[in-house]
């Protein structure tokens, strides 16, 4: 090789030197700008995401610890750095932070204050090993939400369940007359009984209290059966009194005064102007007044007379039955 050089004479050797520190400042140029490396400042070229953002940034800086204070970067305590704070840096680098946000996470009568890194609202409940989240269950705010610092979470746990459940039908009373049977007996001539039908609910639970209660379907598997009270309407009757019926108001029951007969006796009176008729209790004396053979209270009076008419035309029979 050096003999080869000394066939060229002097301009030839300086022209030859010239272009081979031309090509290799070319190429070490090219190099520094593809790393993005400065030889002469001796600058490195950092990727930094900070909590989701990125930035571009370049440092002389040794270590991650040293980067953070020349860029003014704080941490708090939670924080988490990838890689360590300790470790050095190259140009090219990637430096992540992860910030931790507090929470609060309500449930029931539990309230847990934690730190997360979560993104939403449903992540972050899944990182605390102490709730477990159905498919029903509500939050609020809602699952999808991103996470906040000093967020307050409600988790609702939701019970969806059907319930079938055998429920009474009530039976219907009715009533009938028998002519045949004294007018004071009164009996059940056909006992009623209660009916049942099936019904399924769709029943809805929050934190274990029932909020809701919805009908799906509902069958009779028994009808009802109706009870029927026959009432006798047989009077008979002894003596038979006309004259004038007044009316008080004191006892509020189907009760009567009248000066002559017994003491716990029944009468018919019956209005001879409208055919309206009334069976009455003697439980007092009087009336004293002329023509007035009986005082009914306000509340028979009513059913055979207005009140307002103070006095009617009646017949009184004795009931002997």
């Amino acid at each position: 090789m050096k003999i080869a050089f000394q066939k060229y004479n002097k301009a030839q050797k300086i022209l030859y030197v010239f272009a081979v520190f031309f090509f290799c400042a070319i190429f070490f140029a090219i190099g520094a700008q593809a790393d993005n490396f400065d030889f002469a400042k001796n600058q490195k070229r950092i990727v930094l995401q900070d909590d989701g953002m990125t930035f571009e940034s370049s440092s002389e800086t040794q270590t991650v610890e040293e980067f953070f204070n020349e860029k003014k970067i704080t941490l708090q305590a939670h924080d988490l750095v990838f890689p360590d704070k300790n470790e050095k840096i190259f140009s090219g680098t990637k430096i992540i932070i992860l910030r931790a946000k507090e929470i609060t996470i309500k449930e029931g009568k539990n309230t847990d204050k934690l730190y997360t890194f979560a993104n939403t609202v449903e992540q972050a409940i899944w990182a605390d090993n102490k709730i477990e989240l159905d498919q029903d269950d509500v939050t609020v705010p809602d699952r999808s939400t991103p996470i906040k610092d000093g967020m307050v979470i409600v988790v609702t746990h939701v019970l969806i369940k059907e319930e079938v459940k055998n429920v009474d039908i009530d039976f219907k009373t009715i009533s009938n007359e028998d002519d045949k049977l004294g007018w004071r007996v009164k009996k059940v001539t056909q006992k009623g009984e209660t009916g049942i039908k099936e019904v399924k609910y769709k029943i809805v639970y929050n934190d274990g209290k029932e909020i809701s209660r919805k009908i799906l379907e509902s069958n009779v598997t028994k009808n009802p059966i109706e009870e029927i009270v026959t009432q006798g309407t047989l009077v008979k009757v002894g003596k038979v009194h006309t004259g004038a019926a007044s009316w008080y108001a004191w006892t509020g029951t189907m009760a009567a005064a009248n000066p002559w007969l017994p003491m716990g006796s029944y009468v018919r009176v019956t209005n001879q102007d409208n055919g309206k008729s009334v069976i009455v209790k003697i439980n007092d004396r009087g009336p004293f007044g002329n023509g007035r053979i009986i005082d009914l209270d306000k509340v028979a009076f009513a059913q055979i007379a207005p009140i307002g008419q103070g006095t009617a035309n009646i017949k009184m029979e004795v009931i002997t039955n």
